[in-house]
């Protein structure tokens, strides 16, 4: 079997995004589309496609694709970047995993099916490959896809694959043996409303031995260490076409600074001026960061 720089296990979908021409609208009023694209889209599918731009071999793996989606992302993922998906399965039953995504310079709102993915008594997501982790330099994992996930994270732990995860809990096992987890505001407001950032942070640094960041928009980053200070870094400022793929985009510098073995604080740069460069231009699948984009972004 190949080596590759990545190996990422997570969702891959396929995504309708409309660009709006204004603000999202109000209810019973109209909006007006200036873009509309039909590209790959997901955690794992962002993602892979900026790791590829930024001259790493991946490998993905994760929920099964069907008959509408299985074209655009052999066309995209594997023609266009040299993705490779020969462990992904293709189910003959199932249309495959979309969303329907309205994008403004300031928020994007998606629609899609996941509560009823996740909810089917059919499990349409793949047992992960342990080969295919030992044949990666890192990992990347989504924390979606229950005992499935957490197996990609006892395989690494096993095997001394160091990984980047995001947004999962810190009392998890895939949360202890990450090397990072980054965690996004939306799923702090969503899951601890009542505890404060530094309170959570402490317990998240005090679960793993890991790198921890916590995401705010475009408000402080805070990241740091098991008994050490809280660090804090300002994101950069561009000018925002879409914030669609921001975080997939961090998560992938994050996952890329690991890779080149950055400090601490500059897997938080690097990370912050990937996902700057991501929002500056759209779509995110067909005009990716490149690596020089990126590094004239943090000497400015």
């Amino acid at each position: 079997m190949p080596k590759y720089d990545i190996y990422l296990y997570g969702m891959t979908l396929v995504s309708t995004m409309n660009l709006l021409n204004g603000p999202y609208p109000e209810a019973d009023t109209y909006g007006e589309i200036k873009q509309s694209y039909i590209l790959p889209g997901g955690e794992t599918g962002s993602c892979s496609i900026v790791l590829a731009a930024l001259g790493c071999t991946v490998k993905i793996d994760g929920n099964f694709q069907g008959s509408k989606t299985k074209d655009i992302l052999n066309q995209y993922l594997v023609n266009k970047f040299g993705i490779d998906m020969s462990g992904v399965y293709i189910d003959p039953s199932f249309d495959g995993v979309q969303d329907m995504i309205l994008i403004d310079s300031n928020t994007r709102t998606c629609f899609g099916t996941f509560g009823a993915f996740f909810d089917d008594e059919i499990k349409r997501w793949n047992v992960p490959v342990r080969r295919d982790i030992e044949n990666a330099k890192v990992v990347g994992l989504d924390p979606f896809f229950m005992e499935q996930s957490d197996l990609v994270a006892k395989y690494c732990h096993e095997l001394g694959k160091k990984y980047v995860t995001i947004d999962c809990r810190p009392e998890t096992i895939i949360h202890k043996y990450s090397e990072v987890n980054v965690v996004s505001n939306e799923f702090i407001k969503s899951n601890f409303p009542d505890i404060s950032v530094e309170e959570l942070f402490k317990t998240y640094t005090e679960n793993t031995e890991g790198l921890v960041i916590f995401t705010f928009g475009s408000r402080e980053i805070m990241f740091g260490r098991r008994n050490g200070p809280i660090h804090s870094f300002k994101p950069y400022k561009v000018e925002i076409q879409s914030t669609l793929g921001a975080g997939d985009s961090f998560k992938a510098g994050v996952i890329y600074g690991v890779l080149k073995e950055m400090s601490d604080e500059y897997i938080v740069k690097f990370a912050a001026a990937t996902a700057a460069t991501a929002c500056s231009r759209f779509p995110l699948a067909l005009n990716p960061p490149s690596l020089e984009i990126i590094d004239e972004l943090i000497k400015k």
